[in-house]
This record gives structure tokens, sequence and C-alpha cells, in this order.
């Protein structure tokens, strides 16, 4: 018969690196990275914040109680648009500025990008100087109105999320 450990190991070590690499969490976001398994990840939930392994903050998960004071609201808004598509996910992880995840689907490497109000200029710059081999860029935007603004090649579209975590993506006409 194999233990609670053997059981749930793996799932404790992700939901840890998870919690840990994105900072902050909602349980929501933390459940949809992990299709399939609401009840066993809810449970490891509960464990781990018994434990004190993990903190639950102001409706966040966190690797630290401090975390939940200077939460990164782009970054949080960007683990919406990837659980989006974690179905067809591979890899994902935090990426380097000006993106704020990276991840792998279907063959090709991703990049959340948050282009912040006010910052349209600068995130256009940045990427358009991209790489011979450029990632697909999904850009989140704070108001669909910068949309026109931004100047950014393989950008395969835009997407803005509400308060409660919907999704909303739109094409560049």
């Amino acid at each position: 018969m194999k233990t609670r450990a053997e059981l749930y190991g793996q799932e404790a070590k992700s939901l840890l690196r998870d919690i840990t690499m994105y900072r902050a969490l909602t349980e929501e976001q933390v459940l949809r990275l992990y299709p399939g398994k609401r009840e066993t990840v809810r449970n490891l939930l509960s464990y781990l914040t018994k434990q004190n392994r993990i903190y639950y903050v102001d409706g966040l998960y966190c690797p630290a109680p401090e975390c939940a004071e200077d939460v990164d609201c782009g970054l949080l808004a960007a683990v919406w648009v990837l659980v989006d598509f974690i179905d067809r996910v591979e890899y994902h992880s935090v990426a380097e500025y000006p993106a704020k995840i990276i991840f792998f689907a279907d063959g090709e490497i991703y990049e959340i990008v948050h282009a912040a109000q006010g910052k349209d200029t600068l995130v256009s710059y940045v990427l358009s100087s991209a790489g011979e081999h450029p990632s697909r860029y999904l850009v989140l935007v704070d108001d669909p109105g910068q949309i026109e603004q931004l100047q950014i090649p393989h950008a395969s579209g835009y997407c803005t999320v509400s308060p409660e975590g919907d999704v909303h993506y739109y094409q560049k006409e």
C-alpha cells in the first residue's frame, strides 16, 4: 500500500513550485493549473497551509506572508491567461521583462507580455527587436484602447483580464 507521500508527493512538489515561482495565486488559479485534480489540490493546499509551507493571506496562496503585501498584478493577471491554455501547456515559468510568463504549447513558445497602461511605447520598442526565432506573444493590456497603440511583431493576440479572472481576447485590426 502506498503512503500519502507516495501518492501526493509529485503534486505537492509541483504545487509548491508554482506558488513559490508566481509568488501569489488565488485558489481558483491554483485549481485551474491542475485540471482534473481539484479535490487533491484542495486537500494539498489545506495540508501545506497547516504545515506553514505556504500561507493563505488576503485570498492568495503565497510562499511567505509578506508576498501578499507586494503582489505583481501583471503577473497575477498573466496567470489567468496561462490557465486558459493549461490543457495544452507542456511547461510554464516566469519570464524576463517585458514578458511575465513563458510557456510551451503545441510545439510553440509563447510569452505572455503585460503592456501596462503608459508603458505601450516601451513594450513595443523592446519587442520590436526580437531574435531570430521569436516567441509568439500574447499581449495582456489593461485597457482594449491600448491595442492600437502597440506595434508588436509576432503578437498572436491581445487580451484583458477582469478582476474576477475572466480573459477576453482581441485581434488587432
